[in-house]
């Protein structure tokens, strides 16, 4: 009792052990990575977090801990040995080396083998960081060791943090054997010294090397890891205690995501407080994982944890709505005490994440919410079009007693890109839609309405567009190129957009789909359109405005009415999200 279990959710046979009991070890959800993203590859970073746990080790004297630590383990009559969470991995990189079985050791992290060689002498392992580590802080103990580095707390000598205790990550320059791990180690001081200054932001301090190592300083938390306090609790949060840890998770990755980080590794070790006292806030921690992203752009990298990893993610394709899954999985074992995919294996819980849908039947469902189990919802939803991005989370009708503040959403950006590119007829049905809006979904767009602080006349442009971003700018931003987009509105130079316009670029079909309320929300978008923008139209018409090809015009017959030419019902509401090449072959066949 006491803790946060794992349902047993389609596991195989091979998940499950003979008296059929299905395990999962606290150490068994490690770091995972697969391929890279081309031009910018991605390695895995199993470095740990540079922070205490809070709690007594149960290991020997003088052994530390590892920090990649997960959600914890059943116990069972007899221990089961983790399984390997490489094992896919290390049969793929067998059969990119030819080999039959790979080395044992390490994973090589760009898929090569073999120990020192040409390639690792002729790495540039220097950084340019400070030279001067052992006069400005004093080492103190080890707080925890990983596959490539150990961590210490310190107390600096000098400087502004004077007699301050922080955290150094040590990370061994012996251990970066390809460019790829040189690379994620000048990426995460940069994402660190960049986006630090948030509240709910580890502070970064310091970065420097010697011969040997490369040290990392930065704030050190004392008030242990967001999984321990669900586990002091019992293993789950009341309602209200969750909105405050929620909150917080929120208003942090939305300021990443808008500076074009995604962070690629959220899961309740990843939170941690800075004391020990209750209200304590909150901080991220462990960016060795993120990468910039620009505002267009798809990942293809199998990166972070197991049990959080987001479905897109296995298909290898994926932006920042990966995070937004990963605080649904904490969103879920925060109101229930359990996670929504388990099994005893990685390949298990892949199976689950992709095939099974998250139940909301057993207990302590019940008894929640109906606003709680639609956030939740909203956030795990395996259709990355249709959930939520963490400044729409923060403005759900289950968060509007926290009175939260909402930040400036890249969303509207790319929405705003997508109004500006359609046609007339789109647009009319976009603004048929957007009369049907009830008030929560009003709350967002006008908050970010507000955010773009439009004229005197009531109307924003381009200028407003560009301001907004840079006034919320980090260095972060040249990386991501996040500022690219403003480049794609331009229309907005010659002429100014109103809020009732704005409304109509600022929504998604896809999330509105995802509402309980969609039916009704299409019938009355469809009878505004019928009044206000509904007109006669041909298929070849209609399949230019859909960008299809001939041999996909098929599937558009259906869409228009024969008695009047106009689109039906049906037809509005396809027409409403495009219909892609793919989508319509698929049909076809």
């Amino acid at each position: 009792m006491g803790q946060c279990y794992g349902k047993n959710v389609c596991a195989s046979e091979d998940d499950v052990d003979e008296n059929g009991a299905v395990a999962v070890a606290r150490a068994a959800t490690p770091v995972v990575k697969e391929g890279t993203t081309p031009a910018r590859p991605s390695a895995s970073s199993p470095w740990p977090s540079p922070y205490p746990h809070g709690t007594a080790s149960p290991l020997p004297a003088g052994v530390s801990p590892s920090a990649a630590r997960s959600t914890p383990r059943r116990f069972f009559r007899r221990p089961f040995p983790p399984p390997s969470p490489a094992k896919h991995i290390k049969a793929s990189l067998a059969k990119r080396l030819g080999s039959a079985k790979p080395k044992e050791g390490p994973i090589p992290e760009d898929g090569g083998g073999g120990e020192g060689g040409e390639t690792e002498r002729q790495l540039d392992r220097s950084f340019g960081y400070g030279k001067n580590f052992g006069a400005k802080y004093e080492l103190g103990k080890e707080v925890g060791r990983g596959h490539f580095g150990h961590t210490c707390s310190a107390i600096a000598k000098k400087g502004d943090i004077k007699g301050q205790l922080v955290a150094v990550k040590i990370i061994s320059k012996a251990k970066m054997t390809t460019p790829i791990a040189i690379e994620d180690v000048r990426r995460e001081v940069k994402i660190l010294k960049a986006l630090s200054g948030h509240a709910n932001m580890v502070k970064f301090y310091d970065s420097c090397e010697d011969a040997l190592n490369v040290y990392i300083v930065m704030e050190l938390c004392e008030g242990g890891e967001l999984l321990d306090r669900i586990l002091s609790r019992g293993g789950r949060y009341t309602e209200e205690d969750a909105k405050v840890i929620l909150v917080q998770i929120l208003s942090v990755v939305s300021f990443c995501h808008l500076q074009g980080v995604v962070h690629r590794d959220l899961k309740p070790e990843n939170f941690l407080f800075s004391t020990n006292d209750e209200n304590s806030p909150m901080k991220i921690i462990d960016f060795g994982l993120s990468d910039f992203i620009r505002p267009d752009e798809r990942l293809n990298d199998i990166v972070g944890s197991a049990y959080y990893v987001a479905p897109e993610v296995l298909h290898r394709s994926y932006s920042m709505e990966a995070d937004i899954w990963s605080i649904g999985i904490i969103a879920y074992i925060l109101l229930c005490g359990s996670r929504p995919f388990w099994a005893r294996t990685e390949s298990g819980i892949f199976r689950a994440v992709l095939r099974v849908d998250p139940t909301f039947d057993d207990s302590p469902w019940p008894s929640t919410s109906p606003q709680a189990k639609d956030f939740v919802k909203r956030l795990l939803n395996k259709d990355y079009r249709k959930r939520m991005t963490a400044a729409q989370a923060l403005t759900h009708p289950w968060l509007h007693d926290v009175k939260a503040t909402v930040p400036l959403d890249i969303l509207i950006y790319k929405l705003v890109k997508l109004y500006l590119r359609a046609t007339p007829f789109k647009r009319s049905a976009l603004k048929a839609l957007s009369k049907a809006l009830n008030e929560d979904e009003f709350i967002y767009i006008r908050s970010q309405f507000q955010l773009l602080e439009p004229n005197k006349d009531g109307r924003v442009s381009v200028e407003n567009f560009r301001m907004a971003l840079l006034r919320r700018a980090t260095d972060a931003m040249k990386d991501s190129r996040v500022l690219d987009i403003l480049n794609v509105l331009e229309p907005l130079s010659y002429r100014k957009m109103d809020f009732e316009e704005f409304c109509a670029a600022a929504i998604s079909p896809y999330q509105l789909e995802a509402l309980e309320t969609w039916g009704q929300i299409a019938t009355s978008a469809f009878n505004h359109f019928e009044r206000d923008g509904n007109r006669v139209i041909s298929v070849d018409e209609l399949a230019q405005e859909l960008n299809l090809t001939r041999s996909s015009r098929f599937i558009l017959h259906d869409w228009i009415r024969p008695d009047d030419g106009k689109l039906s019902f049906l037809g509005y509401t396809k027409f409403l999200h495009g219909v892609s090449i793919r989508s319509s072959r698929a049909r076809h066949c």
